[in-house]
Order: C-alpha cells, then structure tokens, then sequence
C-alpha cells in the first residue's frame, strides 16, 4: 500500500491537482494514507483558475509549507511517491539544487535521497535552457518528469477529460491503478 505526498504549486494548471485528489479519493483501497501540502501561491492560482477554495474537501491532511514536523519531512516517515502537481519550474530549480526551503523542497529531497519516486507534473511552457537542465538533474536523480502535455486519441470533450489525460498518466507512474483509456485496446 502506497504512502503519497501531494504537493500543489503556484504554476498554473490547478485543475489537475483537482483531478488527482479527486481520483486518488476515489481509489482509496489502493493507498495507505495520501497527505497534501500546497503553497501560498498555489492557493491563489486555485482560486484564480477554478473560483473557488475547495481544495481540502477530500478529506487528505493538509500540511502547511512551513511545517518541517510533517511526516514526509523525514525518510523514516516511509512515504513511498511524491507527485508535485502543478510543478512551478521555481519549484523544479530548487529541488535540482538542493534548496530545502520549504516542506515541498524538503519532501523532494527526502523522496529522492530515500531512492523513492518523485512526480514532478512540469506546467510551464516554453522551457528555457535553466529548465531544461534542471529537468536533466532531477531525472538523473531519479525523479520522473512529466510534463502536462495532454493527449488526444481517446476524443476528450471536455476541459476535464482532457486534464484527465495527464492525470491518468501520473497514476500510472504512481503505480495505482485506474481504469482509463489505453492505447490499442478494444475495451
């Protein structure tokens, strides 16, 4: 059973936090506890893109980015997969340069020095060459780079079934599994 550690930046793309702490509600018997930190500013963009503040209506323990006493601060606290939804590439730079400044940075550290998995769901587009390197860091590190590059074969309709495309994708990596379009299936 999976421990996982939510993390939700300020970069833009709140929807896809919203869809993953929806769906790993969802797959409750898959996981042995989810826990969610969220950034200051990731609580604006939220409010900004989605209008309104429900982000703690899944009934996950919230963790402010200031508290270094929260379980996944430590390695013994056996958190297995960290995913960072929306990843800001302020984020990404300082987990590529060691900078623990704050839960989320932390966490990443402990996952990655732990040799656990670590999710970073990059929203920013175009990359810069300081992007791009700090993805190179993090990926010989051992995280997973997963940009928020949705995908189309399976004919989304909506805004959410299209977000839905990425975040079935980090479910997978997470190694939970979800019933969701696959490619060459007839089911």
């Amino acid at each position: 059973m999976r421990k996982i550690v939510v993390a939700i930046t300020g970069a833009s793309g709140s929807i896809y936090a919203r869809l993953l702490l929806d769906k790993l509600a969802a797959l409750r018997g898959q996981w042995e506890s989810v826990a969610v930190v969220m950034s200051d500013n990731a609580k604006e963009v939220w409010q900004t893109e989605l209008g309104n503040t429900a982000w703690s209506n899944h009934g996950f323990p919230f963790f402010s980015p200031r508290d270094f006493m929260a379980p996944f601060a430590s390695g013994s606290g056996k958190y297995d997969t960290m995913i960072i939804i929306p990843c800001s590439m302020g984020t990404l730079g300082r987990i590529a340069t060691g900078v623990s400044s704050d839960l989320i940075t932390r966490a990443a550290d402990v996952i990655l020095k732990e040799r656990r998995k670590l999710i970073c769901v990059v929203r920013d587009t175009p990359y810069n060459l300081m992007h791009i390197r700090n993805m190179e860091t993090v990926t010989l590190a051992g995280g997973i780079i997963c940009p928020a590059t949705p995908s189309f074969y399976s004919l989304p309709k909506t805004i959410d079934e299209v977000a839905a495309t990425v975040v079935d994708r980090v479910i997978d990596l997470a190694g939970l599994k979800i019933d969701t379009f696959r490619w060459g299936t007839t089911e």
